[in-house]
This record gives C-alpha cells, structure tokens and sequence, in this order.
C-alpha cells in the first residue's frame, strides 16, 4: 500500500512546472511571464490582478484530472518559500504553508493594489511577487490543496 501522491510545483519567470506521478506538465503561466502579460502599473490595477486571475484560472483548471484525489502539494522554490515567511510560516528546512495563510498574503497584496504602500504590508513591490502569489493562489485553490510544504535550506526572499 503506497501513501498519497506527490505533487511538485515549480513556478519559474516563463512558465510553472508541474509533475504529477513522474510526468511534468507544463503551464503558460510564469512570475515574470505573467506579470509582463497583465500588468501595466505596479502595483498592478484591480482590473489587471482581475484579468491575471481569470487567465491563470484557465491554466490551472486544466490539470484538475490529473490531480490524484489524495496528493500532495510540494515545492522547492525560494519564492514560494519566501511567500510562507511573509505569511508567518516559521523558517525551516521544511515548511508546511496553509491555504488560508496564501489568502491572508494575498489580502495583504490587495491592500497595496488599493493604495496602501507595500511596506506597510511588510511584502515586496515588485510585479513579480504580486503573479507568484496569484499563481500559487490560484493553482491551491482551483486545485483543492489545503497545504503546500516549501523543502529545501535557501534564505532568499523574493523581489
């Protein structure tokens, strides 16, 4: 009897890398990517993480079969793991990052989109950030992952 499924999500500056059971699944969706696609100002406008969200919604959905019923999510990405550290998440060699702690990040980055200076919020400013975190967002939710545990030993925080 084997244990749940793993899945590992890697979301790179072009595209986000998914491999479920061994096979790597390609989405065109990435940091830099997506950030240059939709948004014009930064922070970005309502309209802009609107549109952004509606297009990686697209993306995303389209793994849903593909996800085993009983997997888990995994990364090894510094910018993930430096969304868990702004979301509170103690700083390990593994860190286990809750769905509702990715949303309270994200209301954190609505705040900024509303006007309130990013340093208030304590997150960085770059566009970048804002289509991580909408990625990764959006990827639990539509996908249905309560959790993302972040391994690995590097300390650099997104910018």
């Amino acid at each position: 009897m084997s244990g749940p499924s793993s899945i590992m999500l890697h979301i790179g500056s072009e595209e986000t890398q998914v491999t479920i059971e061994g096979k790597v699944h390609v989405l065109t969706l990435g940091s830099q990517l997506t950030s240059l696609a939709y948004f014009r100002h930064q922070p970005p406008t309502p309209e802009e993480i609107e549109t952004a969200i509606m297009v990686v919604e697209d993306e995303v959905i389209r793994l849903r079969h593909d996800i085993p019923q009983d997997a888990r999510l995994y990364s090894e990405d510094n910018d993930i793991r430096a969304i868990a550290r702004l979301a509170g998440v103690a700083e390990n060699e593994q860190m286990t990052l809750a769905l509702d702690a990715v949303e309270r990040t994200f209301d954190r980055l609505a705040l900024v989109i509303s006007g309130r200076p990013a340093r208030f919020e304590g997150i960085p400013d770059g566009n970048d950030f804002a289509a991580t975190l909408l990625i990764l967002r959006e990827f639990m939710h539509h996908l249905q992952f309560s959790e993302i545990v972040v391994k690995g030993t590097k300390f650099e925080l997104l910018n």
